[in-house]
């Protein structure tokens, strides 16, 4: 056999016992005539320790890193011990040893810091993949799968698998597709989620289902998006949003005790979408911190009174006038001031300026327009935010979805620098009562706000039917947000035909659209379709999340870079002539 333990194994009890390791060599540290080797596999790393007698093979045969090596040895005490080590109380005395393969030099160094940039380390993936780091997402990944799996096989759900090559139908983002050999000028699609199938098993009495599932979607990418992506698919029978949130509120509690060891007694709290936007910027609040959006002005109406005093043209043409109040703040300086008002210029932010007002210790108030406020009204402006001595409240003035977005981006910023978003504190939270439609102002068009299969809620259904209150219908939909971040959503579904017809008609879809694009969805629906309902977890979106990061990347063994690439494998490519014309297809150059 090539080993009798793993590097990561072996401890004081083993001390005298003759052992085979396997693995690659970490580090060679010669001193003299004899030679110490740090040997390491997936599970940790074991010293190596090769006497005097070993070092002519070793000067003949030198090892170098990455070299894949076995020895054979006994376990002896070490008389350095390493604490930082599992293994650090014990080395192997080499008996014997042979080289398996050798490596050539790294690109990078295969250590817990390395010196690899992104682009390096995704183009050798495979030699990334041996650090400890990524050994540990890895590990996480598999262990949140695991638990996902056990605990919704404990409550009955039923793990069916759906097809990847599918037909092309609207669902918000780009699909990509697949040419069909077989069928010329016809095209698959690859799934942007498994909605309609799940929807489909409902209807043939599968009442509960999940996949971890591959999904796809062709758009532009950022840290938090891949072009496929993996996530946690679910749908009920039979069942209510209630239903739904306490039985997935259940999978989150048992993923976080499981995987982290942390347990979350208290029930979630839930927000309405409106009182997520009006007070906090977006619909996917941090709660960690408190620092709400204080809405002096918005909506075309005046909460703080002591603007109607007020003669200042950059406030009086505003559409909104939003305020954060920074706790203990107010010793900012000029400096700090100047940069965070360039820090709100920048074109992903897109505000012309920024107002403050220091509500300083001894109780007086100064403000970047003191020209145009006095004192007491500084203070009736302080008093609105609920300002303290010591605080800073800043202000962002203009156009009402770009000063929200802008001040939602200001308050988390405000939250980061003052260190308020600990990733090792966990703020899960619902947030509920989702609009049901949004206008699309360049097509002119409502569109749905999640996907043309959500339901609105039960006693707004009357509205459907008048495009003038479509503004006002709410959907029965909910998403779970995580410190910020949005990790699943889902909705109560349409079951009835005719209800769905009357959805694709708000949409812009005629019956013999919605027939062909989803007539076999429309069709199941006469044969006896149960309410149902459901939700989707992003599932890389958690892995990093739990493992206190942003950025989904390095939480998937084989990612793609910002372009879409796949750097290591050198994808997408081009076709060659005669696979282009086996499918009948002919490149416009």
């Amino acid at each position: 056999m090539y080993r009798t333990h793993t590097c990561g194994e072996l401890r004081m009890q083993q001390v005298g016992s003759e052992v085979k390791l396997a693995g690659w060599v970490q580090t060679v540290r010669k001193f003299g005539s004899i030679t110490f080797v740090d040997l390491r596999d997936r599970y940790g790393i074991t010293q190596l320790f090769f006497n005097e007698s070993l070092n002519t093979r070793l000067d003949q045969t030198p090892l170098g890193r990455e070299y894949v090596i076995q020895v054979t040895g006994k376990v002896i005490e070490r008389s350095n011990k390493n604490p930082k080590l599992p293994t650090g109380d014990i080395e192997i005395e080499v008996a014997d040893f042979a080289i398996m393969n050798t490596a050539a030099v790294p690109p990078f160094t295969i250590e817990e810091e390395t010196d690899g940039g992104d682009e390096l380390r995704m183009k050798y993936r495979y030699l990334d993949l041996r650090r400890p780091t990524l050994r540990r997402n890895m590990e996480l990944r598999y262990k949140v799968n695991r638990a996902v799996r056990n605990y919704l096989d404990g409550q009955g759900f039923l793990d069916i698998e759906t097809p990847f090559l599918i037909k092309s139908t609207p669902e918000g983002a780009r699909d990509f597709v697949v040419p069909s050999r077989m069928n010329e000028g016809q095209f698959y699609a690859l799934p942007q989620s498994p909605q309609t199938f799940k929807q489909l098993l409902m209807v043939s009495g599968y009442d509960r289902y999940f996949q971890v599932v591959k999904c796809f979607r062709d758009e532009d990418l950022r840290a938090d998006r891949q072009p496929e992506f993996t996530q946690i698919d679910c749908e009920m029978s039979f069942v209510e949003q209630e239903d739904i949130l306490q039985m997935f509120e259940g999978l989150f509690k048992h993923v976080f005790e499981d995987v982290k060891g942390v347990k979350i007694s208290e029930a979630f709290p839930r927000m309405t979408w409106d009182d997520a936007m009006w007070n906090y910027g977006n619909d996917k609040p941090d709660i960690r911190f408190e620092m709400k959006i204080q809405n002096a002005k918005a909506d075309g109406k005046v909460y703080a009174e002591v603007l109607n005093t007020i003669d200042f043209k950059v406030f009086n043409e505003a559409e909104s006038i939003l305020a954060i109040t920074v706790p203990g703040a107010s010793e900012y300086t000029r400096k700090q001031l100047d940069e965070l008002t360039e820090w709100i210029k920048r074109p992903q932010i897109g505000m012309s300026g920024l107002v403050y007002v220091k509500c300083n210790a001894d109780g007086t108030r100064k403000s970047s327009i003191d020209k145009f406020l006095n004192e007491e009204q500084l203070k009736a402006f302080g008093s609105f935010c609920a300002a303290n001595d010591g605080d800073l409240i800043l202000v962002l003035a203009g156009k009402e979805t770009r000063t929200r977005k802008a001040m939602s981006e200001l308050r988390l910023e405000m939250g980061q620098r003052l260190g308020f978003r600990n990733p090792d504190e966990y703020k899960p939270l619902w947030v509920i009562d989702f609009p049901l439609f949004e206008y699309d102002e360049e097509e002119n068009t409502w569109a749905a706000r999640h996907h043309p299969f959500t339901s609105p809620k039960p006693e707004q259904l009357s509205l459907l039917g008048n495009p003038d209150k479509y503004g006002e219908i709410k959907a029965n939909a909910y998403d779970i947000v995580l410190n910020g971040t949005e990790i699943g959503g889902g909705s109560i579904r349409i079951f009835q035909r005719e209800l769905q017809e009357q959805m694709f008609a708000a949409l812009g879809l005629d019956k013999e659209e919605a027939n062909e694009k989803f007539g076999f969805l429309l069709g199941a629906f006469e044969y006896g379709a149960p309410p149902h309902g459901g939700i989707a977890f992003g599932f890389d979106r958690l892995c990093a999340l739990l493992g206190g990061q942003e950025s989904i990347r390095d939480f998937i063994a084989f990612p793609k870079n910002n372009a879409g690439r796949d750097v290591m494998l050198d994808a997408p490519s081009a076709l060659d002539d005669k696979q282009l014309t086996e499918l009948k297809l002919k490149l416009d150059n």
